[in-house]
């Protein structure tokens, strides 16, 4: 049963929609401030929760956090800014107005979502990825994923497993450390160039790239607001050659570098639409910018051109053999149909279906894991759940709707024009569709 105040809260409510409608802009702007202000309370609580926030200072929590986590009140405030939205007259809005509202709404059953999940209810793998990312993520048995091994295992010679020969083979294309920093610099600052020239980036942009140890991921950016980032790279594990490209685009150029950016300076600054200046993770925004961040790769460095890319330049720069790119990819191409096994391993795992040792077991046949970075892709399944999601589902989703607005592999130009578009507004997962 709803406490008292919050019936009396939703009366109010109902009886000021049923007056003369307020101003629908000041409106949805008094509840972006409240949206912003709840998130960064509701992150003092979980250290993953806010991947960024470039608003007002004033907005951030004042004294320190309570020592029981205020699940009840945080819960019922995102109800109460839900019916708020529900309750905003929309007729005069624009397309993207309506965009935004429907984005708020979607950020908003998110962040009450994930306030139930640090109280310690329990949701299926696919239910949580529907209430956090506004998506329906696909299923497949393990005869697809055989099926594509099948293919891998003709391509791969020498003896032992399938995992033990691609192993054995890819450890030719491993970046020696001492050369990281120069590779991945040059890939960086290929990829910056390439988005510039469509993307016509601020001024001012710019990251600082860090090396570290002991995470969960392979490469984050934590934006920090007037378009600069913090990018760090994990080293745990040895960093394969197309992992430069590859890294360099998604937390750079065109990623999530370059998406914050345009967010921040169209949305923000250009709209005043101050929730955009908060970045809970575990929202539906993830999907889109994971997503946009792993399409971005091919958009940047389509085909033929990483290829010969990476044989003047980056493989020349790590020592490694230039003569043997073509194999490699071709290898890579096979092996990258099989990331949806990833998303099975974390299912059945979340699910309490297998263990973290057979979900393991799992990385290791079907994404060719070497044991230890199988170990470490479950701690990211603990870590960040049905997160795993956005990656894969999200790229074919932002795909499936460039090409749908005609920015096909052989139109490049309109493809840039229309993901540009894309990073600059506010979708989510069903909006895609």
């Amino acid at each position: 049963m709803k406490k008292p105040a919050v019936l009396f809260t939703l009366f109010i409510l109902f009886c000021l929609s049923c007056g003369k409608p307020t101003e629908s802009t000041v409106e949805m702007n008094s509840i972006s401030e409240a949206y912003v202000k709840l998130v960064l309370e509701i992150g003092q609580y979980d250290s993953d929760f806010v991947d960024a926030y470039y608003g007002p200072e004033e907005w951030k929590p004042k004294g320190e956090k309570l020592a029981v986590f205020p699940s009840t009140d945080f819960r019922e405030r995102a109800f109460l800014l839900l019916m708020q939205l529900e309750l905003v007259n929309s007729d005069g809005f624009t397309e993207l107005e309506q965009s935004r509202l429907s984005m708020m709404k979607k950020q908003l059953t998110a962040v009450k979502t994930k306030v139930e999940m640090m109280a310690g209810k329990s949701f299926t793998f696919d239910e949580e990825a529907k209430l956090l990312y506004d998506a329906e993520p696909p299923h497949y048995d393990l005869t697809h994923f055989d099926s594509l091994l099948s293919d891998l295992d003709n391509a791969l010679s020498g003896e032992g497993s399938i995992s033990e020969r691609y192993a054995a083979y890819a450890s030719q294309f491993v970046i020696p450390k001492d050369k990281l920093d120069a590779v991945f610099r040059a890939a960086i600052t290929e990829a910056r160039k390439r988005t510039d020239l469509h993307f016509n980036l601020p001024e001012n942009e710019n990251f600082a790239l860090e090396y570290v140890n002991d995470k969960s991921w392979s490469g984050y950016n934590y934006y920090q607001g007037n378009s600069q980032s913090l990018i760090q790279l994990n080293t745990d594990f040895p960093i394969y050659i197309e992992r430069a490209i590859d890294l360099a685009c998604h937390e750079g150029y065109p990623g999530h570098h370059v998406f914050n950016a345009l967010l921040e300076q169209n949305l923000v600054n250009g709209k005043g639409w101050k929730e955009f200046s908060v970045y809970p993770l575990f929202s539906p925004q993830s999907l889109i910018a994971e997503g946009s961040a792993n399409y971005g790769i091919n958009v940047a460095f389509p085909g033929a051109e990483r290829i010969k890319f990476e044989k003047e330049v980056l493989f020349p720069l790590a020592g490694i053999d230039p003569n043997k790119a073509e194999q490699y990819y071709e290898i890579q191409e096979l092996r990258s149909k099989l990331d949806y096994a990833g998303n099975e391993a974390a299912r059945k795992y979340l699910n309490k279906e297998i263990s973290r040792e057979e979900a393991a077991k799992w990385l290791e046949k079907y994404l060719l894991y070497e044991p230890d970075r199988a170990l470490q892709r479950t701690r990211f399944f603990n870590q960040y759940r049905s997160y795993v999601i956005n990656y894969n589902l999200g790229r074919d989703l932002v795909a499936n709707y460039i090409e749908k607005q005609g920015g096909t592999a052989d139109q490049p130009e309109k493809r840039w024009e229309v993901f540009k578009v894309l990073l600059s507004n506010p979708h989510t997962a069903s909006g895609l569709k």
